[in-house]
C-alpha cells in the first residue's frame, strides 16, 4: 500500500480536475482503498455508476461506466449510457448485484451539486454516498467508498441546474475518473495475482 497506507486513514479527499496531478492522486487513493477495504482480496469489485443521460449534469456516472467498460473490459460495471442506473431502477440494480456477488466491494460514482467555488472538484471518500440528495429524493445509501464530482451549483432549481450544466466540465471529470479507476483496477488485479497462490 506504500506511503498512502497511513494517508488513506483520512476519510475524504478532493482534487480539481485541472490539477495536473489529479489523475495520479485519484488512482493512488482509489487503489489504496481497494486494498484497505479488501485485505484478503476475496471481495469482487463492482463499480456502480449512477446517473442518467437525460440531463447533462447527471450523466457523469453513465459516462464513467461507459468509458470504464472500454478501458477495463474485465471490470464489473453497472450504469452506462446504454443501461443507466438512476433513481427509478437503483433498488433493482442493487438487488441484481447482491444476487450476483457475495459481499462485493462496491465503488459508487455519482455527480453532485455544491458551492460555486467547488465546481470541478472530484471527491473520494470512505463510506457510502446518498444518490438523489440534490433533487431531494430518498434513495438507499450505496458504496464501500465513493467518487463524486461537483458539476454545478446547488441550492435552488436543481432540476434546471442539472439540465443546464456544461457537458465539457462533466466530460473532463468523467474521463479522469474512468482512467483513474481503470489503472487502479489493473493494479489491484496485478497485486492479487502476485499474492494469491495459483490454483
Amino acid at each position: 500500500m506504500g506511503a498512502f497506507s497511513e494517508l488513506i486513514k483520512r476519510n475524504k479527499y478532493s482534487y480539481h480536475y485541472d490539477d495536473p496531478h489529479c489523475f495520479s492522486k485519484i488512482e493512488k487513493i482509489t487503489n489504496s482503498l481497494m486494498l484497505d477495504l479488501n485485505r484478503d482480496l476475496s471481495r469482487e469489485i463492482v463499480y456502480l455508476c449512477i446517473g442518467t443521460d437525460r440531463a447533462t449534469g447527471d450523466c457523469l456516472g453513465p459516462l464513467v461506466g461507459t468509458r470504464l467498460k472500454v478501458l477495463a473490459s474485465s471490470a464489473n460495471v453497472y450504469g452506462t449510457l446504454e443501461q443507466p442506473v438512476h433513481a427509478t431502477n437503483l433498488d433493482e440494480s442493487l438487488a441484481a448485484i447482491s444476487a450476483t456477488y457475495d459481499n462485493p466491494l462496491l465503488v459508487a460514482i455519482d455527480a453532485c451539486l455544491g458551492n460555486a467555488e467547488r465546481i470541478g472538484y472530484i471527491n473520494i471518500g470512505r463510506g457510502s454516498l446518498k444518490p438523489g440528495t440534490a433533487l431531494r429524493k430518498v434513495l438507499p445509501e450505496v458504496g464501500d467508498f465513493y467518487i463524486s464530482a461537483v458539476v454545478n451549483v446547488g441550492g435552488f432549481l436543481e432540476h434546471m441546474v442539472l439540465q443546464n450544466t456544461r457537458l465539457h466540465t462533466v466530460y473532463k471529470m468523467s474521463d479522469i475518473i474512468a482512467k483513474s479507476l481503470s489503472l487502479a483496477h489493473h493494479n489491484f488485479n496485478r497485486h492479487k495475482l502476485r499474492l494469491l497462490p495459483e490454483e
